[in-house]
């Protein structure tokens, strides 16, 4: 059995050639994605390359995934900031949605101004436990179906008012479906009905907005949004099949031009004594999406996050320089930094820092708190202390002469018991970018797929001269 997986990115389209027989990778290529014209030119182009490498590749089946034109928008609406819509933010960035914008209680005016500015392709509606508070959510579902802009609307809140919102959506010119409360129960997570919501509305919405109906067409499996595939295949290599281990807890950590991705695989528990959880609980298998930290359309929100003089004491670069490099690096987005040069160096102190920002915010956070039983610590989300792997994804980080640089900026600061990031991690590199292929081939041969994820994700061990081992 010959495989075929296709990643029709929002800058370039990545193919992937598998024999299942032989049980490995044959070839990878790339070409830039042709969106404003048509996808299929990209992907043909792709195909050639690939083509004359390994020779003439006819494959038995096709899976593609798609993050085209940025992806799949998304903006989520919930009760309470720390409930439901932390919840709904969840939902969306676990189907492998960009969560622009997230809203809590009542939207006013201007925030409903807002979202008709950001023109959204889906709007995550939550609000309420079932039997609970109604009459937000109810409102919200009203000022939505006034906004003009053509969006479709999930809905995943209190079953108390879905004949009240099937009645406002029903009188408006917008797709929409019902489907079960992502919050049913106080501090009760139910994320999959609306995540396979996301998926489907993706599947009959996006694919012909984002001109990917031809590729469609050649395959009987559904495309998938690209960050839903690197999550699967994240999830595989943690937990692996029934018939085989995976490789346990990891961190994967996925920079982009626009946005910097943390996918963690962990049950996040404390790894402190006398620790009480607060909030929500976490997922095992959790993605973020940081759209202000990327290396080229959000490297100007990045240097505003970084501390610049810290970075200059540090790295011995003059803050000027990064300012300087910012700013060719927004009017060109396509450059380049030559190898070796400092501009090189400075890339990969900004990507390092990109991690650092990205994983600090995916972590959990810990707080001293006092009850009468004495000084406790409270957690809000995850203790990732003693993740034992954190895998590079990226251009940045894998054409990098020091990979390890980068990656280290997930590793916990010393004396900083306040973000537990992983204290003493291995770093490892999906060198081939195959996360998202194997995501897609997990869905027909996941035994496959695990083999070659051991096989290629391969780790660091020296960071100076970027040799590698094989990680078994």
């Amino acid at each position: 059995m010959k495989y075929l997986t296709i990643d029709f990115g929002s800058t370039y389209t990545k193919l992937t050639a598998i024999d299942g027989n032989q049980a490995e990778i044959l070839g990878t290529a790339s070409s830039f994605t042709t969106i404003e014209t048509d996808v299929m030119v990209g992907f043909n182009k792709a195909l050639q390359k690939l083509e004359s490498k390994i020779g003439e590749f006819k494959y038995d089946k096709l899976l593609c995934c798609s993050s085209a034109a940025g992806g799949l928008k998304m903006v989520a609406l919930g009760l309470v900031p720390e409930l439901t819509a932390k919840a709904a933010k969840m939902a969306a960035a676990s189907a492998g949605a960009k969560v622009v914008k997230t809203y809590a209680y009542e939207i006013s005016k201007f925030e409903q101004d807002e979202i008709a500015q950001i023109k959204p392709d889906l709007v995550l509606l939550c609000g309420g436990t079932d039997g609970g508070n109604k009459e937000v959510i109810i409102a919200n579902a009203k000022r939505l179906a006034q906004i003009p802009e053509k969006f479709a609307v999930i809905v995943a809140g209190n079953k108390s008012a879905s004949y009240d919102l099937e009645e406002v959506f029903k009188n408006a010119d917008k797709p929409y479906v019902i489907t079960e409360n992502v919050m049913p129960e106080f501090n009760k997570l139910n994320i999959d009905p609306a995540k396979q919501c996301i998926k489907d509305l993706f599947i009959s919405r996006i694919i012909d907005a984002k001109g990917l109906s031809k590729a469609q067409a050649l395959t009987p499996y559904k495309i998938i949004p690209t960050p839903l595939a690197v999550l699967n295949g994240c999830e595989l290599l943690s937990k692996g099949t029934l018939e085989t281990s995976g490789v346990g807890d990891l961190l994967a950590v996925d920079i982009g031009g626009a946005t910097t991705d943390i996918y963690s695989m962990s049950k996040g528990h404390p790894t402190m004594d006398s620790v009480m959880y607060k909030g929500l609980p976490e997922p095992y298998n959790k993605r973020t999406v940081e759209g202000d930290l990327g290396m080229r359309y959000s490297l100007a929100a990045l240097l505003d996050e970084v501390n610049l003089d810290l970075l200059e004491m540090q790295s011995g670069i003059k803050a000027q320089e990064y300012k300087d490099w910012v700013a060719k690096c927004t009017s060109n987005p396509d450059l380049l930094a030559e190898e070796n040069s400092q501009e090189q160096k400075i890339e990969e102190n900004l990507a390092r820092m990109a991690v650092d920002i990205a994983v600090e915010r995916h972590a959990g956070i810990y707080a001293q708190a006092f009850t009468p039983m004495g000084e406790v610590f409270t957690l809000v989300g995850k203790d990732l202390a003693e993740v034992p792997y954190v895998i590079g994804i990226g251009g940045v980080i894998v054409n990098s002469k020091s990979p390890t640089h980068i990656l280290e900026g997930a590793k916990a600061k010393p004396m900083d018991y306040v973000h537990p990031k992983p204290k003493n991690p291995s770093y490892m590199l999906d060198q081939k970018y195959i996360f998202g292929a194997m995501g897609l081939l997990s869905a027909v041969d996941p035994e496959l797929a695990l083999s070659l994820l051991k096989k290629e994700i391969i780790k660091i061990t020296d960071k100076e001269t970027n040799t590698h081992e094989n990680h078994k």
